[in-house]
Parts: C-alpha cells; sequence; structure tokens
C-alpha cells in the first residue's frame, strides 16, 4: 500500500531529471533560496523535499524523486540573479497524483501531495541477465574511451560491483548507472523515472545502456572513417604546398635580374603570404569540386542533370588551356548556379514558415502601413493577393502530406557519372559527411531489444550504401521525387501577375519590396526602361563571343532561391520591336503563369521553373504596352496622392529620412503643418512625393548649414544646450520652420499666381485633364472671336479625337444659338450675323500632345460663354464627351482629374452622370468633403451648372427633337 504525505516539491526546469541515488546542484533565486532556508532551519532532522521535472512551462511530469538537502550556499558574489545554490541527494521515486492544479513554474518551491510507491519484490532471473549484459558491454566501451587512468578505473569497478552485486540491489545499481551516464535523452530520463517496478526498471535500463552502446560504436566508425578522410586530404595538401613552393623558385630563377627586388603586377607573392587573388591549384580544384557537388544535388533524371553531366564529361576532355575550357566552365558554373526547385542543394532553402503563421495576414497588413500611407484600395488588394498565396501554398502541402511517417531509403548510383580516370582527383568531403549522417540517423531510429548483438546496430557494408531519412507527418511533407517537389511547390504559389499603373512617386516599387518582406523572400529588381534587346530577356546563345544568360536567370542567381519577388520595373518603356528581336514579346512567356514552369533561356537552354516566382510589374501608363501583355497581368491603378496623405507622408516618412540624410535629429529641424502645406500647395506640383521630398530635403539642407555655422561661432554642440530665444545674445539658431521662412529657403512659390489668381474672363473655361504619367490637372480653354468668314482655327498641339470634339461643340452651339438668343432668327449663323467673325480655340502649353474627347462639354461652354458674354467662375472645372444630341458621355481617368482639381484648389466639378460610381469608389472622402460634383446628362445642365440657374436666358417655346431612325 502506497503512503502519502504533503512535501514541498522543487520543480526542475527542462532538461534536469534528478534519479535516485544522483545528487546535483541547482542555483535558486532569492525567494526560493530564502524560503528553503527557513524550512532547513525548522526541520529537526535533515530536510527531505521533493523534485519533480517541468515537461513544459505550465505542466510538470507526475513522478518525481524524494530528495535530502545536503547543502545551502550563499554565494559572496551578487553578479547573477540567482544567489543561492543548492544540493540535493536523491532518495527515492515519489508520484503526485494531482499534477492538474498548475499551472506550475521551473525553479519554484510549492506543497504538493506525494505518494511513495509500496515496496517492490526482487526482480525475475529473465530481466536481471539482459541488465549485467547490457550494463557491462557498456561500461567496457567507455572504459576503453575514457582518456583519463582514473575514469577509467572507475568504469572497471562499476563493471566488477555489476557482477557482485546481489539481484535486489540490481534496481539500486541501473539508478547508479543511468544517474551517471551524462548524454541520456531528456525523455529517457523521464521514462526511466516513470519505471516504479523492479523488472520495468530493469528492462528500461537495458534498454538505454543497449542504445548508448550503439551510440558509441557508430560514433568510434565516424571518427575512424573521418580520420582516414582527414589524413589522405592533409597528405594531399602537404603535397601540394611543396608543389606551390616548387612553382615559386622556378618563377623566381627565370625572372629578369631587375625585376628582382622590385615588386610589380607579374611578381610572386612571398612564401607564407595568402590572398583572395591567389588562383593557385588548390583553389581551382575546390572549385571543380562544388561545382561537381551541385551537379551531384540535382535531381536525378532532370534536364539539367543531363545537360550538366554531359557538359562536365566534355570539360574532362578538353584541355584546360583551350578557350573551348573556359566557355564550358562558365556555362557550368551559370547551370549550378541556378536554384533549381528539384535540388537538393535548393531543398532547404525555400522558407514558408511565414505563410503557415496564422498572423501571416496580419504582419503583412502592418508591414505594409509602415511602409506607406492611404492607398487602402491597393492594400486591401495585395492583402487579397498574399492571402491567395498563403491559401494554395497550405493546400499544396495537404496534397502532398502523406498519412504517416514513413522511412524512405535513398539508394545512391553504384558509380558516379561525374567520375572520371583522372587519378588526382579528390575525394569530395560531402560522402564522409553523408555516411556519417546516416550512421547517427540510423542509430537513432534503431530500437534493438535487450538480446541485441553488435551485428544488430547495423552493417558497415549497407549503412554506406543507403540512407535512411526519416520523414516525420506533421512537420513537412515528404518529397516524393523531383516531379513530386516541383509540382507542389508550382501549385502552391502561382498566382497573378501583378501591374502597378500610376505616376511617378507613387510607391509601386516599395509595395513590391512591401511583399518580398512580408513573404519574407529576396526581392530582386530588374529595370526595363530602354531595353531593346530579346537578348536581354532570354540571353544569348552560347555560340556568341562573350554570350550570357538573360536578365531574369540573372536575378535567380542573385536571389539564390527558386521563389524570389521579381520586380519588372516600367514595363511600358521597353523597346519596341526592332531587327534585334521584340523585348515585350519575350516577355509574354515570363508572365504566362501558364507557361512559365518551361521559361527556355537561350543561353542556358534548359527549361526553368519560374512558377514559383512573385512577379510584380510597374508602368507610368498603358498606351505603350502591347495589348497580349496587358491580358496577363491584372492592372491595378495607383492615383496621386491627396494633400491629407501627403502631410501624413511626410511627417512620418520624408521628413525624418532628410533628417537622417543630412546628419540631424527631430530635435534639430521641425516643420510647422501650415508650412509643410504651403510646400505641397505651393512648390510641388504631382501626383506622387518626389518634389516634395527635394523640397522638403531643401529645407532641411539649409538648417543644417545654420546649424553648423551656430555650433562653430558659439561651441554648442548638443541641441540640448540651446538657450531659448529670449535669453539668447547675438546670433541665435531658430529649429522650428514656419511658413512665412519659406520663400526665404526655396524662392518664390512656382504655382501661387495660377492657383489664387486664375481669371475670370469671357471666353474662358477650365477643363481636367491627364497627362501622359498619369497626373491629373486643369488645363483653361481659351477662345476669342476675330474678324473672319465663319470659320474655327483649333491650336496648342491638338490630336485628331480633340478637334473633332471642338468641331462638334461649335456645331451644338449653332443648333441652339436662337435658344440661347445668341441669333434673332433660327436660320442665321451666329459666326456670320451680325457680323462674319472667325474663332479661335487654344489650348495652352503647347509643345504638350493633347487628344481625347474629355474636352468636349468645357469646349461647349467657352463658346457659349464667348458668344452670350457670360463667364464661367474660376473655381469650377469640367470634364465630359459631348455628342451632337447634346448628350454628355462618360470619360476616364476620374480620379486622378479630381485629384488635379483639389490640388488647383478647384471647389466644383462638373461630370459626367455615368462616372459618379468613379467618384464613390474611387475618390478619397476627405476630398468629396471640400468639393461639390455636380453630375450632368444633357449640354442643358452643364451650362446650368457651369453659369448659374438663370444666368443664361432660353427661349420658353424650345422644343427638342430626336431622331427616331
Amino acid at each position: 500500500m502506497s503512503r502519502s504525505t504533503l512535501l514541498p516539491v522543487l520543480t526542475l526546469p527542462n532538461p534536469i531529471v534528478l534519479l535516485p541515488t544522483a545528487r546535483i546542484q541547482l542555483s535558486l533565486d532569492e525567494d526560493v533560496g530564502t524560503h528553503l532556508i527557513e524550512l532547513v532551519q525548522r526541520s529537526e532532522v535533515q530536510l527531505v523535499i521533493g523534485t519533480v521535472p517541468c515537461t513544459s512551462p505550465t505542466t510538470i511530469h507526475p513522478w518525481g524523486t524524494a530528495a535530502r538537502v545536503v547543502r545551502v550556499v550563499r554565494p559572496i558574489s551578487r553578479a547573477s540573479q540567482r544567489v543561492y545554490h543548492v544540493t540535493l541527494h536523491g532518495l527515492s521515486r515519489i508520484h503526485f497524483p494531482d499534477t492538474s492544479s498548475g499551472p506550475f513554474a521551473p525553479n519554484e518551491l510549492i506543497e504538493l501531495r506525494a505518494e511513495y510507491p509500496p515496496a517492490d519484490g526482487p526482480p525475475s532471473p529473465e530481466s536481471i541477465a539482459p541488465f549485467r549484459a547490457a550494463a557491462s558491454k557498456l561500461l567496457d566501451s567507455l572504459a576503453q574511451d575514457a582518456t583519463q587512468q582514473s575514469r577509467r578505473d572507475v568504469y572497471v569497478k562499476i563493471s566488477h560491483m555489476i557482477e557482485e552485486v546481489s539481484d535486489d540491489r540490481a534496481p539500486w545499481m541501473a539508478d547508479v548507472i543511468v544517474a551517471g551516464i551524462n548524454k541520456v535523452e531528456y525523455a529517457d530520463k523521464l521514462a526511466y523515472l516513470s519505471a516504479a517496478g523492479s523488472d520495468d526498471r530493469l528492462r528500461r535500463a537495458t534498454e538505454l545502456f543497449v542504445k548508448q552502446a550503439s551510440i558509441t560504436e557508430v560514433t568510434k566508425k565516424i571518427a575512424q572513417s573521418i580520420d582516414e578522410s582527414l589524413s589522405k586530404q592533409q597528405k594531399e595538401f602537404f603535397l601540394r604546398q611543396q608543389l606551390a613552393a616548387i612553382q615559386r623558385e622556378l618563377n623566381n630563377l627565370n625572372r629578369p635580374p631587375g625585376a628582382a627586388n622590385a615588386p610589380g603586377p607579374g611578381s610572386a607573392p612571398s612564401i607564407g603570404s595568402s590572398s583572395d587573388l591567389d588562383d593557385n591549384e588548390q583553389s581551382e580544384a575546390d572549385d571543380m569540386a562544388e561545382i561537381k557537388a551541385k551537379i551531384e544535388a540535382m535531381a536525378k533524371d532532370s534536364e539539367e542533370r543531363k545537360m550538366a553531366v554531359r557538359e562536365w564529361k566534355r570539360l574532362q576532355r578538353i584541355p584546360s588551356g583551350s578557350v573551348e575550357h573556359g566557355v564550358i566552365r562558365n556555362y557550368l558554373e551559370w547551370i549550378t548556379s541556378i536554384p533549381w526547385p528539384s535540388s537538393a542543394a535548393y531543398a532547404d532553402v525555400t522558407n514558408n514558415d511565414k505563410l503557415r503563421d496564422r498572423a501571416f495576414l496580419a504582419n503583412a497588413r502592418r508591414q505594409l502601413d509602415e511602409d506607406h500611407y492611404g492607398l487602402e484600395k491597393i492594400k486591401k488588394r495585395l492583402i487579397e493577393y498574399l492571402a491567395v498565396v498563403r491559401l494554395k501554398q497550405l493546400q499544396a502541402e495537404r496534397e502532398a502530406r502523406s498519412p504517416s511517417d514513413a522511412i524512405v531509403p535513398v539508394t545512391p548510383p553504384p558509380n558516379s557519372e561525374l567520375e572520371g580516370n583522372k587519378a588526382s582527383r579528390r575525394r569530395v568531403e560531402g560522402d564522409a559527411t553523408s555516411r556519417a549522417l546516416a550512421l547517427i540517423q540510423k542509430a537513432l531510429n534503431s530500437k534493438p531489444t535487450a538480446g541485441a548483438s553488435q551485428s544488430d546496430v547495423g552493417a558497415n557494408d549497407e549503412v554506406k550504401d543507403r540512407q535512411l531519412v526519416k520523414v516525420p507527418h506533421p512537420a513537412k511533407p515528404p518529397s516524393g521525387g523531383p516531379k513530386q517537389q516541383r509540382g507542389a511547390a508550382s501549385k502552391a504559389v502561382k498566382g497573378p501577375i501583378l501591374l502597378f499603373v500610376g505616376p511617378p512617386g507613387t510607391g509601386k516599387t516599395s509595395l513590391g519590396q512591401s511583399i518580398a518582406r512580408a513573404l519574407d523572400r529576396p526581392f530582386q529588381r530588374i529595370s526595363l526602361g530602354g531595353v531593346r534587346d530579346e537578348a536581354e530577356i532570354r540571353g544569348h546563345r552560347r555560340t556568341y563571343v562573350a554570350s550570357g544568360p538573360g536578365s531574369i536567370v540573372q536575378a535567380l542567381r542573385k536571389a539564390g532561391r527558386p521563389d524570389p519577388v521579381i520586380l519588372l520595373d516600367e514595363v511600358d518603356k521597353i523597346g519596341q520591336s526592332n531587327f534585334h528581336g521584340d523585348p515585350a514579346a519575350a516577355l509574354l512567356e515570363v508572365l504566362d503563369p501558364e507557361q512559365n514552369h518551361s521559361f527556355n533561356d537561350h543561353y542556358i537552354n534548359v527549361p526553368i521553373d519560374l512558377s514559383q516566382v512573385l512577379f510584380i510589374c510597374t508602368s507610368n501608363s498603358l498606351e505603350t504596352i502591347s495589348a497580349p501583355l496587358l491580358d496577363r497581368c491584372e492592372i491595378i491603378q495607383l492615383s496621386g496622392y491627396t494633400y491629407d496623405e501627403k502631410i501624413h507622408i511626410a511627417n512620418k516618412f520624408l521628413l525624418p529620412k532628410q533628417l537622417k540624410a543630412n546628419g540631424l535629429t527631430p530635435e534639430h529641424v521641425s516643420l510647422t503643418q501650415p508650412a509643410l502645406m504651403h510646400i505641397a500647395t505651393h512648390y510641388t506640383r504631382e501626383a506622387g512625393v518626389r518634389s516634395l521630398e527635394r523640397a522638403i530635403g531643401a529645407v532641411v539642407r539649409y538648417k543644417a548649414v545654420e546649424w553648423a555655422e551656430y555650433s562653430d561661432s558659439t561651441g554648442i554642440t548638443d541641441i540640448a544646450a540651446l538657450p531659448s530665444l529670449e535669453k539668447s545674445e547675438g546670433k541665435t539658431y531658430k529649429k522650428v520652420v514656419e511658413e512665412h521662412e519659406l520663400e526665404k529657403i526655396l524662392g518664390i512659390a512656382r504655382w501661387d499666381e495660377e492657383e489664387l489668381h486664375r481669371e475670370e474672363r469671357r471666353g474662358l473655361v477650365y477643363g481636367l485633364v491627364v497627362t501622359g504619367m498619369g497626373e491629373g490637372g486643369i488645363l483653361p480653354i481659351e477662345t476669342t472671336a476675330v474678324p473672319g468668314s465663319g470659320q474655327l482655327k483649333l491650336t496648342g498641339s491638338l490630336g485628331e479625337v480633340i478637334k473633332e470634339s471642338g468641331e462638334l461643340a461649335l456645331s451644338w452651339v449653332k443648333s441652339h444659338a436662337y435658344d440661347l438668343y445668341i441669333t434673332k432668327l433660327r436660320s442665321q449663323d451666329p459666326l456670320k450675323f451680325p457680323e462674319p467673325i472667325d474663332i479661335h480655340l487654344h489650348l495652352p502649353s503647347g509643345a504638350v500632345k493633347k487628344d481625347g474627347p474629355s474636352a468636349g462639354i468645357a469646349m461647349t461652354c467657352a463658346f457659349v460663354s464667348l458668344l452670350t458674354g457670360a463667364c464661367v467662375p474660376t473655381n469650377i472645372a469640367m470634364t465630359g464627351e459631348v455628342t451632337l444630341r447634346g448628350r454628355v458621355g462618360p470619360v476616364g481617368g476620374i480620379k486622378e482629374k479630381v485629384l488635379g482639381a483639389h490640388r488647383a484648389q478647384v471647389t466644383k466639378v462638373i461630370l459626367p452622370w455615368a462616372n459618379r460610381k468613379d467618384v464613390e469608389h474611387d475618390v478619397p472622402l476627405e476630398v468629396r468633403a471640400e468639393m461639390q460634383f455636380v453630375f450632368v446628362r444633357t449640354m442643358e445642365e452643364v451650362l446650368e451648372a457651369a453659369f448659374g440657374k438663370g444666368v443664361l436666358n432660353w427661349r420658353g417655346n424650345m422644343v427638342v427633337m430626336e431622331s427616331r431612325l
């Protein structure tokens, strides 16, 4: 019957386990040590406490050990946090029936109810005999490996004690030996501690002894094989050093007499000196061995391995001085440096731990918010994109995961394909390492019985020829071959190709970098601006001199992983088709998810799997991109920033960046909010923030010069010691930059007159435009009447479409001239009665090409204003296409145009009725709150919104007839 008692119990941290008969020393903090001293002082006899291992930070093991407190010492030094040392001696096993009252923490002294197990009878002879044999074998092995004579004598004495000890004391002897072995795993110690019965304890001890003996024997074999390999390498190294010394002496003999003491470019290095630039035979052999190892790591029967093996055999047959030798060597270096998804050399490089993390999307959203302000719709689409990548990866892992763990034998071929006939070839060091890993894996995975013999540990020949690789079920899917691994990976990451379209400076490139950081993948950028040769994408064929792979393969080599994030920058500026080929057509295969799993580079000439690569393209416009290339991309529009967004970006990103770049801190310079707003509205006019950053940089540099001069003149180098402006005498330094100081620093504002003093005059209307770089703005439409013959003259570098819009607008005005009281009869032409005139319409910035139908209603209003004398207020801008019937059609670029009008301080915008959804979906809420939008269907509504209600007089008996043809 077990005996129960209440004991103070000390929780032991992982991996400490106190077994009976063992003695350990622990370090305790001040609270636990003080409590233990109090218990020792209150106890009349030597204090006995319980110890229990903590299997996790909150749980304990149900079995522990009753231990006697031998000594409690407080060292003199207080450098460590744990200030007490306690020595415990294990007595017997105890059981804790209640381990669910936690949580428990390591190195705590608590009270728990413990049960002493009942006394067990003597063990059976069936368990004693294997125990004695296994223990004797292990102790003999330890005695042979011991380097000190005293330790060897201890092992021999314990071995004699095992033979002489009685059967009743055999369990006690098992506790002594198990406690004395240092290399027993934590789980095995816990399992042995739980064995309360004598037979169970001896059986577990026998298993531990057999396992330790097997590991010791395997370690001997590994050490012996490594010693043999090292001895051969040392001999080869010695001979090569002798050969290098002889070569240096020969070079000294052949050197001219005048150059004996003058070091020059061709002089040999001194004996014993080493440099990374030395090109000796040792480094050449190392490079060739590395290339060979990478070829061996390629997947069996893969195209890249077949090509590499064929070229390797050619390289062995060609003399090293031949030109072809260098060409083949260069090709082998390139083909082995590509991260092939099926290669064993890059099997562990791909890291998808971030995708498995449940907080992946939250971390990605936080990363995007840290790198960019605003762009909420863009961030939403990127989060959707990352979510799809994560779900596909997890789905591919679930499909590739096997139902149970498996031991997969990997049998290397008996004769390597790369073995030649040269007797001087070195042995690759990875062979000994792979055999050592196989021996250790077999020893750890084997479960020998009590009667296991030395032959059960593993036959030497079989272990050398086969490698056992254990594939655990929950950790990673088993690699069932290169084809399965490549298919799972490509299915995991195949997704749409994103194309970021927007003005310069809106964060397209940095968005790609944020995606790479969120996925924990390498980022590579390929600039396609001005690329006019197809070979720069696909590479040159090996028949050309100085040929090489294309930019895609070069980016893969730099990334070092088969799944990088590659940014194809400025795809709209790629060269057009010429006699060098069409580089845009070469991108079709790269950016097609259904084809890029077998991308063919002309130099490598082996299909390359690009399906794991995340391609992101950037562009400023879509007009110059071919339709097939656009069809392969998912277009994401990035419009310009509002003023509020620019102010936040300046405070959060631009100003700290410029302060750091110019050697200042936020304590040296600070800009007020009105000053930043003045810079954004009067010194910059762009959709992005690059000009804003340059203007802020100019302000910071001005203050840097001012601070440097002040510091040199006063000797104050610490900004904290700067006196206040009231107490300072003489030269002062003011760290706050206010709005009225900007003109002195940045000069006269560039857009001051246009924004604040727009002219309100007859025949002048402001329209909305989108520039070729994707930026929005306002454009004045000027009209004037000159004597003539009733003709319309259009100037300002106008295209055919916008000229037709002008003719349509004038035709509509002529047809409604009588209704607007411009003429007295319907048959009269307003350009010929009462006097013949010509109308001249001009759009400023004549050097800039202009085209498109969106200026129709603005031109119509300009003609009406010119002929009626009514003026359109300067705070009104408009855009929309007009038809002959007077209908207003929808136009594009609404967000860019509205943001441009907002930057120009326009408060009222007239837009087509069909574009109201674009305003609601794309225009930021703060911009909509500051502007008035009028959505119109007909020209009558346009004129009423532009000139005001009741300004233009319409004849009351106006009849509108519409054709039904």
